[in-house]
Formats: structure tokens, C-alpha cells, sequence
């Protein structure tokens, strides 16, 4: 028995819709990117700053694109945990790292065998927030200017100390350079966070600290610490009146506290530019700019391209200071 031919169109309707049917799921996601919840994991405790903006963020993708962001936080390892963890994951676009100058710049240097590759195993995303630190000392240092700090330095060579959040954090990289390039010996207090960090300056068991802007801003304001510069490369709008440190005393001074996001490599380069062109778009509103504002930070409209030179460069720089100060964390 002869069956009739199905007409010419029918049958090509039914070809294309077997294919699009077989079409990897990879392929159908790209195009409808995002389709489904997007995992937003950051590597340190609710509240700090990365977790802060990480929620903040997720929360406008919900709005603009009607789909989920879970923040999840996985802490441990100077952030190691979680920038592997997502590493690890399937570049599809809905698995994304708050990732910062420690996970993405510092950490490949500071620990002997790295999890991943800042580099090679992640696709950049957009650059958050760079925020700028203060110098500060207890009142009790008689110094009113990196200059007449560095000359005391250099008078009372190993007697003053600077606390840091701890060993491989920004503010102890910033006393370690500050110390190369000024010439000085200072001995190194390493906390386990800023809150004891400033504690303990604040009672005089240390003589001064890189600290980023809000955390003592305030103590700043109160007169119970004395703020001398600003740690990044030019003054910040959060204290004008306060040089930077490049301008009072050591040209290319420049330490920045920087957060950014990141999917594993590979992810599609539509779901990469949707990512940050919409990152960019958030950080830019009235509110969330003057936030930044007050506490002394910006955020840089760069592309994904453009996040990627920064953090070699940042690697490379960081990389030079640790192994001229000898610091390791294994």
C-alpha cells in the first residue's frame, strides 16, 4: 500500500522543528539568555561589601529580566572556595562570581598552589566598584604627612607597627609597598579582620593602618584617628581636603579595593555583554552613585575586555610587591 506524499511544506516544517527539537540545551539557553535562575556566589560573609553589591545587583537582574539571582555565600581560603567552585561550573551564564582583588590578583601569588587560574579559567564580567583607602595613624605618632611619616619611619626604624585584616589582604600589600617604596622599616600586626584591626589602633597597640574609607571614616571624623592621605592614585571626593599618598610623597602610589564579576570560561560572549552592560547600567543610578560617593568609592564603566587587561595588570603588580616582601600563605 502507497501512503500520499505529505505536501512539500509540511514536510519541511517538520524537518526544522525536529532540528530546533535537537538543538543543544547550551545553544537554546544562549539564545533566550536568561532563562532560567542565576547563581551569584560570593566568597565572603553576608554584610562585607562584595556580599552587600552582590545582593544589590542580583536583585536589579530580577527586576530587569524576571528571573531569580540566589546570592549564595561560600566562604574560606582567602576566597578561594568559591572562585573555584565557580570555575568549576558550566559556562552557561548562570553561575557568576563576585570575585575581588584578592581572588582575581593577589591570591595566585600569595598561595602556593592556586585551585584555578585568575586568568585562564574565568571569563571577566564587569568591574563593580574600586574603592580608596585612607592612611591613618593613632594620635599619639607625631606625624601630620607621609613625609614627616616616612622620616619618622626612617628615624625609628622596626618601632612603628601597622595593623592589617590580616597576612595577603589589601591593607597589609598596601604597608608592604608603602615600605618599598618609601624605604622604611615597619613591623607588620596582622589582624583577623579590620574590626580588630581598628580596635586595637584605636587603643594604641599599633601605630597605623591602610584602611578602606567607611570602616574608619567615622573614628576619622571623630577625632579619634588621623587620617593623612588616601591610598588611591589621586584625591577622593569622600575627603578632598586629604592628598593622596602619590601626591604627598611617592609617585605611583596606588592601592585600590576592588570587587568584580566573573563567570567560568567559555560563557557564551551574548550572555558576557548582557551581564555587563547591565552591571553598568545598575551602578550607574543616581542612588547607588552617591553611595559610592560618600564612602569614598567609584565604579569604572569598563568592558568585559577592558576588566581583563585591569586584572593582569593588577596581578602582575601584586605580584612584584609579594615576592619582594616575601609573603606566603599556604
Amino acid at each position: 500500500m502507497r501512503f500520499p506524499t505529505a505536501p512539500k511544506r509540511i514536510s519541511g516544517l517538520l524537518v526544522a522543528a525536529l532540528a530546533a527539537a535537537t538543538l543543544p540545551a547550551a545553544a537554546q539557553a544562549q539564545a533566550a539568555y536568561p532563562a532560567r535562575t542565576i547563581r551569584f556566589v560570593v566568597p565572603f560573609p553576608p554584610g562585607g561589601i562584595a556580599d552587600v553589591f552582590a545582593r544589590v545587583i542580583g536583585q536589579k537582574f530580577n527586576e530587569a529580566w524576571g528571573q531569580q539571582v540566589v546570592v549564595e555565600n561560600r566562604t574560606g581560603a582567602g576566597g578561594n572556595i568559591a572562585a573555584e567552585f565557580v570555575a568549576r561550573s558550566p559556562a552557561d551564564g548562570y553561575t557568576l562570581v563576585m570575585g575581588s582583588i584578592g581572588t582575581h590578583s593577589v591570591n595566585v601569588s600569595l598561595f602556593r598552589k592556586l585551585p584555578y587560574d585568575p586568568v585562564r579559567d574565568f571569563a571577566p564580567v564587569a568591574l563593580v566598584m574600586e574603592a580608596d583607602g585612607l592612611l591613618v595613624v593613632h594620635p599619639s605618632v607625631p606625624v601630620k604627612t607621609v613625609k614627616e611619616l616616612i622620616a619618622l619611619a626612617r628615624a625609628r626604624p622596626g618601632q612603628l607597627t601597622y595593623a592589617s585584616a590580616g597576612n595577603g589582604t589589601a591593607s597589609h600589600l598596601a604597608g608592604e609597598l608603602f615600605k618599598m617604596m618609601a624605604k622604611v622599616d615597619m613591623v607588620h600586626v596582622p589582624y583577623k579582620g579590620n574590626a580588630p584591626a581598628i580596635t586595637d589602633l584605636l587603643g594604641g597597640q599599633t601605630s597605623l593602618l591602610f584602611a578602606t574609607m567607611p570602616t574608619v571614616l567615622p573614628q576619622v571624623q571623630a577625632g579619634r584617628l588621623r587620617a593623612i592621605a588616601v591610598t588611591g592614585p589621586v584625591r577622593s571626593p569622600a575627603a578632598p581636603d586629604l592628598p593622596s599618598i602619590a601626591e604627598a610623597a611617592l609617585p605611583g602610589f596606588e592601592v585600590t579595593n576592588w570587587i568584580g564579576i566573573f563567570a567560568p570560561a567559555g560563557t557564551p560572549r551574548d550572555a558576557v555583554t548582557k551581564l555587563n552592560s547591565e552591571t553598568i547600567r545598575i551602578m550607574r543610578a543616581p542612588d547607588i552613585q552617591t553611595r559610592l560617593l560618600n564612602e569614598g568609592a567609584k565604579s569604572p564603566a569598563k568592558t568585559p575586555d577592558e576588566f581583563g587587561a585591569y586584572v593582569r595588570s593588577e596581578i602582575a603588580k601584586w605580584a612584584k610587591v609579594i615576592r619582594q616582601a616575601g609573603i606566603r600563605v599556604d
